[in-house]
């Protein structure tokens, strides 16, 4: 399977975006992305463009529901996860997790039964940009209430369940690896393994899976996209990183002071800090790149077709 894409590949939806960190898409065509205005930015299939809601909020990860709202990570220090209903009002969905208050929440995902898998980065205060410490964690909010799954995670990204094979997909941004468990319907996790252990200059942070098995990972500050076979072996898709400048941040690293603005700062030639993966169109082979300081979403042609997200048909 040939994979590799060239910038010169690349193409471009929406326009002034905020932060748009996240990306959702729909069959219909709907684009929709988290917005640091504090709400979300819906692109309509005619490209016309509106913000649902606003407010102080610092939208990271975001899940589209059945009944047309969203479920919104909160980066800031207010933290939880919050609702954001279609008319743009805002409520807190959770705030805590057995009576402890829930801070920085990074990703927030729902499945087909309509319950919440929620990844928190870390808990240790400041940034804990390194590799030093590990513990993050992934929790379920379901009808029984809300309860961690896993822990020991070296700084929590995005999450996918695969719930046709029974996994549960974790990048660990810090950890530099992509993790899978094995996942039963009522969401026990067990046989934690390292499906993909990255190197220097990559931090995993969004991903999406195909329907040939495989997992596509966003690497944040060297803007690379790769994808993951199911034997663990990846090809390099998308790469638009300054060698000197990653350089920097891992000097940074080593020596534990890697900070919040160093990482945002990074920018390739074209790629403005490439952060997560949605594939969309009619056959979704078209895939979309969330960023951390880009204004419009890189889009690309995939080889294979997304899994359909739970989503798809809302």
């Amino acid at each position: 399977m040939r994979t590799e894409t060239g910038l010169d590949g690349l193409a471009f939806a929406g326009h002034d975006l905020h932060r748009p960190e996240c990306v959702l898409a729909t069959r219909r065509g709907d684009l929709y992305v988290s917005d640091r205005r504090g709400g979300v930015t819906h692109i309509a299939p005619d490209g016309s463009q509106r913000l649902i809601g606003g407010g102080t909020l610092i939208p990271n990860g975001i899940a589209l529901l059945r009944d047309g709202s969203f479920a919104i990570a909160n980066l800031s220090d207010e933290g939880g996860v919050w609702r954001l209903r279609p008319d743009g009002t805002l409520s807190r969905e959770v705030t805590e997790i057995a009576g402890r208050r829930l801070g920085s929440v990074n990703f927030v995902r729902t499945d087909s039964r309509g319950r919440l898998w929620i990844c928190v980065s870390t808990g240790a205060p400041g940034d804990s940009y390194t590799t030093h410490v590990e513990d993050g964690f992934v929790a379920l909010r379901d009808e029984r209430g809300i309860r961690v799954l896993a822990t020991g995670l070296g700084w929590t990204n995005e999450c996918w369940p695969d719930e046709a094979r029974g996994h549960l997909y974790v990048n660990e941004t810090f950890g530099r690896r992509l993790t899978r468990f094995d996942m039963t319907p009522d969401g026990t996790l067990s046989n934690r393994v390292t499906l993909s252990q990255f190197g220097a200059g990559d931090f995993p942070d969004g991903l999406a899976l195909d329907e040939a098995g495989g997992v596509w990972v966003v690497s944040v500050a060297s803007n690379r996209v790769w994808r993951v076979a199911p034997d663990g072996t990846r090809a390099l898709v998308v790469e638009d990183s300054a060698p000197e400048r990653l350089d920097l941040l891992e000097e940074a690293l080593s020596a534990r002071r890697l900070s919040r603005d160093m990482m945002h700062g990074t920018r390739g030639r074209v790629l403005r800090n490439a952060s997560s993966i949605a594939f969309g169109g009619a056959d979704r082979r078209t895939a979309h790149l969330g960023s951390l300081g880009g204004t419009r979403l890189a889009t690309f042609r995939a080889p294979v077709a997304g899994v359909a997200p739970v989503h798809w048909d809302w």
